[in-house]
């Protein structure tokens, strides 16, 4: 069977066509494909890189507070409670013939590595003066003492007094 010259170039034509269309679907799409996927793949991977290396910043910030709040807490002398700290204090204060009372108490943190010394204490008919005296010995000692929660109310006839109800705490090792 003789093919004319025009369905000769047709089918040159067809063929050159027919392998380009397996060329592009089997070799070059695929290609094209795949570099995308791993476009978007480096900037996921890029975006969790950059979050790993903030919270690893976040984390040496938070280590070095924990190890400088155990240096601290070691460095506090040898048998100290917070009960006979606070019990001083109010005596350097002038107002531990003001306490009403004081209750002890123990818990561990969730990772059990630290204890939570409290004391709840009540003291009765003290001037402000007295008593922002007493906050300020309190929080500002080298021994990592904190007032958790406090209560004020006014008393006497003048209302001149106060009754205040501290929550105070610290960690021990």
């Amino acid at each position: 069977m003789k093919l004319s010259k025009r369905e000769k170039y047709s089918i040159y034509a067809a063929v050159v066509f027919i392998c380009l269309f397996i060329v592009l679907q089997l070799i070059l799409f695929p290609l094209m494909d795949k570099r995308s996927r791993i476009q978007r793949t480096l900037q996921v991977k890029t975006k969790i890189l950059e979050e790993m290396l903030s919270l690893k910043s976040e984390y040496d910030i938070i280590r070095k507070k924990a190890d400088l709040l155990e240096t601290r807490l070691a460095g506090r002398k040898k048998g100290f409670t917070l009960f006979s700290f606070l019990d001083r204090l109010a005596g350097e204060a002038g107002i531990k013939d003001r306490i009403a009372y004081m209750k002890p108490s123990t818990s561990t943190t969730t990772n059990g590595r630290y204890k939570i010394s409290s004391v709840e204490m009540k003291l009765e008919s003290i001037s402000l003066e007295e008593l922002v005296t007493y906050l300020y010995k309190t929080e500002t000692s080298k021994n990592l003492v904190n007032i958790k929660r406090i209560s004020i109310s006014k008393t006497g006839t003048e209302r001149e007094f106060l009754n205040a109800i501290l929550h105070v705490e610290t960690f021990e090792i």
